[in-house]
């Protein structure tokens, strides 16, 4: 039997319910939203927990004016919410007769973008919260490499053997591909998006082509971005904007582009195991997608940029709110070295702190020249979690 593992997002999620009539938690499927919603609805009194993909429940809406009324009293939660968006115009007419704090909790999972009726129905009754699958924080730091390995999805990552994990994550992707993707509107055959994820898994953490990309299958350019744009509103994918500074330099202005699971990106390319990952070309683009997906999760209220110019100045991540900026660079290497390139960036934007965030043995932690902290991801992520 699987244990529960306590979400960091659980006390944010209580406590919007004090302030909000509506509050939605968006995430990828299977990544604990309607576990995290059940834990939840354990706390608190007088709640009502509804799955839309059951025609049962979904039969209980079919008036959900009345449904909502008779329930009133009640939290009531609404689970795979995309399935039935008209129902937004209703829960603003329900939530403004009483305009009291928790009246709902709606689980979806795709991106407020997709949700456009909630954004234009619950203005200013709504608040957004994305849930992930599990970070490392949430996890023991002795699991890193396995985390790494098989990713965060809790089904995946708490697989009893390395096979049993892979199996989830190839259904996973096939459920994504033949029943997600045309649940929510798009009509895309699954053979052509298996394809771009594979090749988005082959190049994760490199500049965007949309036009390479665009001849190996066959369509145009703009329904490459058609494409990309699904695959980040249905968070499987991240794309990560250049950073544009007031400096006199020739800057990269496309995007990079990172599967956002690493346990994805693995079945995808036929990695099952840790000598497949060592002896893999994408070894250390693995190491940098997974990193700076768990870095970007946790700082999710800072703005996240690369940076690279013609020069050869470049940076991996940086982390910047106000006047604040932090610079990452992921190296795999257990002895890491910084290029003279990432010194200059460095100096030409100013950063004053600056990391090397790499896979070390015993949460080691040290500095190189310049400034710079060599230090592993879970010591990286403890140092700054007041910054969170």
């Amino acid at each position: 039997m699987k244990s529960y593992i306590e979400r960091l997002l659980m006390e944010t999620v209580i406590s919007r319910l004090k302030h909000f009539p509506v509050v939605a938690i968006l995430g990828p499927r299977q990544c604990g939203k309607s576990t995290l919603a059940k834990r939840i609805l354990e706390e608190i009194p007088n709640t009502l927990y509804l799955d839309l993909e059951l025609s049962s429940d979904l039969n209980k809406l079919s008036d959900p004016e009345a449904f909502f009324r008779l329930n009133r009293d009640s939290l009531i939660c609404l689970d795979e919410i995309q399935r039935v968006p008209d129902i937004f115009t209703v829960l603003r007419g329900v939530s403004d007769m009483s305009r009291k704090p928790g009246q709902f909790m709606i689980l979806g999972s795709a991106s407020p973008d997709l949700l456009r009726q909630s954004s234009e129905s619950l203005a200013g009754r709504i608040a957004y919260l994305d849930l992930t699958p599990f970070t490392i924080l949430e996890l023991p730091s002795s699991d890193l490499r396995k985390h790494w390995l098989r990713g965060g999805f809790p089904d995946s990552f708490l697989a009893d053997y390395e096979e049993q994990s892979s199996i989830w994550r190839e259904n996973f992707i096939r459920t994504f591909l033949e029943r997600d993707i045309p649940s929510l509107g798009f009509n895309v055959t699954s053979q052509v998006f298996r394809r771009l994820l594979t090749m988005l898994g082959h190049t994760s953490g490199q500049i965007f082509n949309s036009s390479k990309l665009a001849e190996s299958l066959g369509v145009s350019h703009p329904t490459v971005r058609t494409y990309l744009d699904i695959l980040e509103q249905t968070f499987i994918v991240r794309v990560l904007p250049p950073y544009f500074a007031n400096v006199k330099k020739r800057l990269v202005k496309r995007p990079k582009v990172y599967l956002r699971d690493s346990g994805i990106l693995h079945t995808l390319l036929g990695i099952e195991n840790h000598n497949d990952l060592l002896g893999h070309p994408v070894y250390g683009s693995s190491w940098e997608t997974y990193a700076l997906e768990q870095i970007c999760t946790h700082f999710n209220r800072w703005q996240h940029f690369f940076y690279r110019t013609s020069g050869g100045s470049e940076i991996d991540l940086i982390l910047e709110k106000a006047t604040k900026k932090i610079a990452v660079e992921f190296k795999v290497s257990l002895a890491p070295k910084l290029s003279t390139g990432f010194y200059h960036a460095i100096e030409e934007l100013g950063i004053q702190r600056s990391y090397i965030v790499s896979p070390l043995p015993d949460e080691e932690s040290y500095p190189l020249k310049g400034g710079c902290t060599v230090c592993t991801l879970n010591r990286f992520l403890e140092k700054h979690r007041e910054l969170f």
